[in-house]
């Protein structure tokens, strides 16, 4: 055979091979051939930082249960202190990926929550399922939801102080926003402090807040030991709101795109695991409930995941708008209308001086590309349109359409 045969047959296996790959893509097979002609991942180990919460469950379950072997990677999680630490070991490499706030990655995309660096939202870890509690005190004079605190804010004029997580995070948005949606200026008529989860019980014991907005199960603790009630629910703020998403940095993604989606895929099927009945999230429940997880009791995690909800002063409902981990592939796809939803909220409060490109950003930031290869080869489906719309507590929708006369159309702002 000549050379130039050999090449050719060469060339037309490829093609094939190529061929062959494409159809696996499209027909949600897994397919045979990803980049660089293989699909095997570049890594091994991959480290995943987490809070302890109860959203981190997919990340937790995905090693836990070995789908992580599946896909040929092991997930080695790894518990931090705060979402400052997160922040810092994902910038310098300390950690692969993490369980993080949506508003964090954007934040250092454009260098306003610390360092600048480009960074990936590969997939949304789960929708719903925050609160924001305020301390039994206050309920003892009135305040039990946004118009009543107002009320009481405005007879009683002293300082007020509320806890969030991190400057640029999900929780202090949420907290923000519901206060404004009071007519309560977060900036002016309050002081904001920054506490990690784990910790908002104690301090609140000790009365260095007066309300927090956190995740689970943080809010039914304080419910539990007594310090606090449930005043709203970040579901009644907008419902199936993005949360905390599996972050990287763009690097990172690059340099390692099979590995990237080998933990997609794993994490998507433990999201999946979890949302498939009562028995898996009472599993999933006594899993993080550990030490080396959230360290808590399971009666804290398991009531909220169903749906089963008290306020603190003898009211219970069940809500259908629970925290969900993967509600049919509809809460792990990375739309990029959530990541411009926290842009908007960042430029509203001062975070941003002027207005980014909005989709721009979240075009860079989200890697709805990947995600979509992941998802297709297990069959799990991706709504055809990366925007999509909500109404929020105030009456006020969010479509993703106009960013920057949503962001400048507040009242209550910076």
């Amino acid at each position: 055979m000549k050379p130039q045969d050999l090449d050719m047959n060469r060339r037309a296996l490829l093609k094939t091979v190529a061929a062959a790959g494409a159809v696996g893509m499209a027909s949600g097979l897994p397919s045979a051939v990803w980049a660089a002609g293989s699909d095997k991942p570049e890594l091994e180990e991959v480290k995943i930082g987490f809070i302890p919460l109860t959203d981190c469950a997919s990340i937790v379950m995905a090693s836990v249960l070995g789908f992580d072997k599946k896909y040929g990677i092991k997930i080695i999680p790894s518990k931090e202190a705060s979402w400052a630490g997160v922040r810092d070991k994902l910038v310098n490499g300390d950690l692969h990926m993490a369980h993080v706030l949506y508003g964090l990655i954007y934040g250092v995309q454009l260098g306003i929550g610390g360092p600048k660096k480009d960074m990936a939202v590969l997939m949304t870890l789960n929708n719903n399922g925050q609160a924001i509690t305020l301390s039994k005190k206050l309920a003892d004079a009135g305040a039990v939801d946004g118009p009543s605190l107002a009320k009481v804010m405005a007879k009683d004029k002293r300082e007020y102080t509320f806890a969030q997580t991190f400057p640029t995070g999900t929780h202090a948005m949420w907290l923000y926003y519901w206060l404004a949606s009071a007519g309560i200026n977060p900036l002016q008529d309050a002081k904001a402090i920054t506490v990690p989860p784990p910790q908002m019980v104690a301090n609140m014991r000790v009365g260095n807040m007066d309300g927090f907005c956190v995740g689970e199960p943080w809010n039914h603790r304080a419910i539990m030991d007594g310090i606090g009630i449930t005043a709203n629910t970040t579901q009644d703020i907008w419902k199936d709101h993005p949360e905390k998403v599996l972050g990287s940095t763009d690097e990172f993604v690059k340099k390692y795109p099979n590995t990237a989606r080998a933990v997609i895929m794993a994490v998507l099927e433990a999201s999946r695991w979890i949302d498939a009945g009562l028995q898996n999230k009472m599993k999933m429940a006594e899993t993080i409930a550990a030490k080396s997880y959230v360290n808590t009791g399971v009666d804290a995690i398991n009531q909220r995941i169903l749906g089963r909800y008290q306020n603190g002063l003898g009211k219970t409902w069940d809500d259908p708008n629970h925290m969900k981990f993967f509600n049919d592939g509809a809460v792990n796809f990375p739309y990029l209308s959530d990541g411009m939803w926290f842009l908007t909220q960042h430029k509203r409060w001062g975070l941003l001086k002027d207005h980014p490109d909005y989709l721009g950003v979240a075009k860079q930031v989200n890697k709805v590309d990947l995600y979509k290869q992941a998802a297709s080869a297990l069959g799990v489906n991706v709504p055809k349109d990366p925007l999509r719309s909500a109404k929020l507590i105030d009456g006020v929708v969010w479509d993703g359409k106009d960013p920057k006369k949503y962001a400048d159309g507040f009242k209550i702002k910076a």
